[in-house]
């Protein structure tokens, strides 16, 4: 506690911290973080957020048992409706299992459920301390959950869709521009669902309990999504309202990409699509950030 307040009290009298005092705050190594280009900051930054789920092992295993049990009790569903049909919407037998298990892997890459650290921080009071804090708000956050979603991704993503390539028939990708196109939509899904995350946390600084909207945003995400079904299933009129809502661009637009049902322009329009909600929602985010700076009221003390 003398540390952080020896680091706040220049603040308090109005005065500039240098950079290097301030990154110990954030965990983050000054001689490694600050160098000859500020992207370097935002790199250590993200490599804070790996680190922070890989020290607990024990809750990966756990999490690619549950993602596993989950695929193959989803998968065996699906394919008792492929007993009675050919296919559903432009899903056929083979897409149906590959979504089922591309969803389990992307379920934490993508983070839609349970993320409410900024809220929470608004509510205690400790974003004011944030706040004094030499790194942008937004960045410093998307930095951390860039490095968090590649370790999910590769430990907590890809264990399930293995085993379930095993034991099913999946489809990949026929062709070699879909690997590099998935990755890029992958990564524009996890900024999407990054800055939607981020812009109902920012309801803290308005609302005394964030729960009740962050309840909201976590069941309007996961349902339009595709998280629970594809869209493809959805009828006509609402797969078309899914697909007008930012929350197609996280779980359904990388799906798509993988298994071929975009191809050429209409790859480069979904990749498009993606980009445009990830930065709409992003500029967003900072206008509403702007505005709770501005109405800022220290809930808790």
């Amino acid at each position: 506690m003398h540390l952080v307040a020896q680091a706040i009290e220049p603040l308090q009298h109005g005065l500039e911290l240098p950079v290097r005092e301030l990154l110990p705050l954030h965990g983050v190594n000054p001689s490694r973080a600050v160098g000859s280009r500020p992207v370097r900051l935002y790199w250590e930054l993200a490599r804070r957020g790996w680190g922070r789920y890989a020290a607990y092992p024990g809750a990966t295993w756990a999490g690619i048992f549950t993602n596993t049990f989950f695929g193959f009790l989803l998968a065996y569903v699906l394919l008792a409706v492929y007993d009675v049909r050919d296919t559903v919407g432009s899903y056929d037998e083979r897409d149906a299992v590959t979504y089922i298990w591309l969803a389990q892997g992307l379920l934490m890459t993508l983070y839609i459920w349970g993320w409410y650290e900024v809220a929470v921080r608004v509510q205690s009071g400790d974003i004011a301390t944030d706040l004094h804090r030499p790194v942008d708000l937004q960045a410093y956050w998307l930095a951390q959950d860039l490095g968090r979603a590649a370790y999910h991704a590769l430990f907590r993503g890809v264990p399930p869709f293995l085993i379930g390539a095993i034991v099913f028939d999946v489809r990949l990708p026929d062709d070699v521009i879909a690997w590099p196109a998935f990755a890029v939509s992958l990564v524009l899904a996890v900024v999407t669902s990054f800055a939607f995350r981020f812009l109902f946390n920012l309801a803290a600084f308005w609302l005394l309990d964030y729960r009740g909207a962050a309840v909201l945003a976590m069941v309007a995400s996961t349902f339009f999504s595709g998280q629970i079904m594809p869209l493809a299933f959805f009828p006509d009129w609402l797969e078309t309202v899914a697909w007008a809502l930012p929350f197609a661009a996280m779980v359904q637009a990388p799906i798509e990409v993988f298994l071929g049902h975009a191809r050429g322009l209409e790859l480069a329009g979904l990749l498009a699509l993606q980009a445009f909600w990830a930065a709409a929602l992003l500029l967003l985010g900072r206008a509403v950030l702007g505005a709770g700076m501005r109405k800022l009221v220290v809930q808790g003390g």
